[in-house]
């Protein structure tokens, strides 16, 4: 299914839509449930990591910005954040998420641009370097999905503050993971 297509479900989902939930399952329960197992690494979680994206989609579809990325990233980010979740709980001692990439991929490359991610070393790396405030807002920001706004509230940081520490949080990571390769130079 295309990304015109899915951004039209996810539409119709934030309208409280359930037949377009069930179409958005249909359509993309595969690659889903495929990156929750590989995530995983158990069936059973997996299946429980599915029914939470999917739930998290039902509650959060308007939300989603087209204009951030293809709706199947913003998807798979949702799994994969959940599933890091479910692991966390298992094993308290993994290290924090990769942060993804800020433009989330297009298209059919979603899922490797995400599974790029799990391989990385120099992302987790960059995350130690920074403060555990600066990683936990993160956390927030990107796999939470959360508004700056949203995040100052549930920390009881002011807005102001939460602002500056994501944006040091995101040069620092620049800095230490260098320019994308097709990202020009910035001043």
């Amino acid at each position: 299914m295309d990304d015109e297509r899915l951004v039209d479900l996810v539409g119709r989902i934030a309208r409280g839509d359930e037949q377009a939930l069930a179409q958005l399952y249909d359509a993309t329960c595969s690659r889903v449930y495929g990156l929750a197992l590989r995530v995983t690494r158990a069936a059973d979680e997996a299946e429980e990591v599915v029914s939470d994206a999917y739930l998290q989609v039902w509650r959060q579809a308007s939300r989603y910005d087209p204009q951030r990325g293809a709706p199947l990233a913003w998807l798979l980010m949702i799994t994969r954040s959940r599933a890091l979740d479910r692991l966390r709980r298992r094993d308290a001692a993994l290290p924090m998420a990769q942060v993804p990439e800020p433009d989330a991929p297009r298209g059919d490359d979603a899922e490797a641009r995400v599974l790029s991610l799990e391989r990385g070393g120099a992302v987790d790396e960059a995350l130690r370097s920074l403060s555990r405030v600066q990683r936990e807002l993160l956390e927030l920001a990107f796999f939470g999905g959360r508004s700056h706004q949203e995040i100052a509230r549930e920390t009881g940081l002011p807005l102001g503050t939460v602002k500056s520490h994501l944006r040091r949080a995101l040069q620092a990571l620049a800095k230490a993971l260098g320019p994308a390769p097709d990202e020009g130079s910035t001043t």
